[in-house]
């Protein structure tokens, strides 16, 4: 019986974290979510503290000419966007080439669910939780500019929950981000050569998963509008699969099945030739 005592206690206290998990709010589709950043020198790459507190500063995204805003992602929805930063100061090229040379990574954040708009009074204020979203950006350093791949790739991962409806609401889970083609910059593509004075034309494409786990199985549909995807491919080698099962099936009923059943039965004395007898119609084999 004192056994049971403990155990009662931690599943008591396993369903008061779990009513206050799904007490705080979650972002629904289509939520706006602010880029943080890491704010660093541009003599050093180091991070820079705050003077009082000795914690980390953290600072928006640069703003894209596009919305006038800094850099922002939608909860759950997927697509091509895009960020043009107006004019590389000086600092601001120094802290590229520290990004491109991985001295210093593009740090940011997102953070993990909305506050809460209601506070109760005696409780702990709520403390928001961030995901580390780091920006992996490539290209090559030159004496006098610098040569970046300005197409990333943003991956985000939500909470592991049961998504009823296409758009349903979440939690974040965790994120990355990265250069694509880093090596085409001789060719064009989407490299970006950059002097102090440039504008940078980042282009983001984004795509939610509804768990942490990447699908396994190309075109899987987990959770419409966040990670499954039906490519035109998947239907064609469905259509493909579907017309050869036919086709085997047909071949060995006709080639293995059907004969061995003729071969069983007599067919009628008489043919549409000649008029006689019962036509084509099949009858039992006569027992002696």
């Amino acid at each position: 019986m004192d056994a049971l005592v403990p155990t009662s206690a931690c599943l008591a206290a396993q369903a008061l974290a779990y009513i206050h998990e799904n007490a705080l709010p979650s972002y629904h589709y289509g939520a706006p979510i602010r880029v943080e950043c890491m704010n660093r020198s541009s003599e050093t790459g180091e991070h820079v503290e705050d003077a009082k507190t000795h914690e980390i500063q953290w600072i928006p995204f640069p703003v894209c000419n596009e919305t006038s805003a800094p850099l922002e992602f939608h909860y759950g929805v997927e697509g091509e966007q895009n960020c043009t930063i107006p004019m590389i100061s000086d600092p601001f090229f120094h802290l590229l080439e520290f990004y491109i040379h991985s001295d210093a990574p593009l740090a940011c954040r997102l953070p993990s669910r909305p506050r809460p708009e209601i506070e109760t009074v005696g409780e702990k204020p709520y403390e928001t939780e961030y995901i580390p979203l780091v920006f992996a950006l490539a290209g090559t350093l030159q004496l006098s500019h610098m040569h970046i791949s300005t197409h990333m790739n943003v991956l985000l991962h939500s909470t592991p929950k049961h998504h009823i409806h296409p758009h349903d609401s979440g939690v974040l889970d965790s994120g990355t981000a990265y250069s694509t083609s880093p090596l085409t910059h001789m060719e064009g593509g989407a490299t970006k050569k950059l002097i102090i004075g440039d504008p940078l034309p980042l282009s983001f494409s984004v795509r939610w998963f509804p768990t942490p786990q990447l699908p396994t199985v190309e075109g899987k549909v987990e959770w419409n509008g966040m990670g499954g995807h039906i490519y035109a491919s998947t239907v064609f080698y469905g259509l493909v699969a579907f017309l050869a099962g036919v086709v085997v099936s047909s071949v060995y009923f006709y080639g293995s099945v059907l004969p061995r059943r003729l071969r069983g039965r007599t067919l009628g004395g008489a043919t549409p030739l000649n008029g006689l007898g019962n036509g084509w119609g099949y009858q039992k084999r006569a027992i002696d």
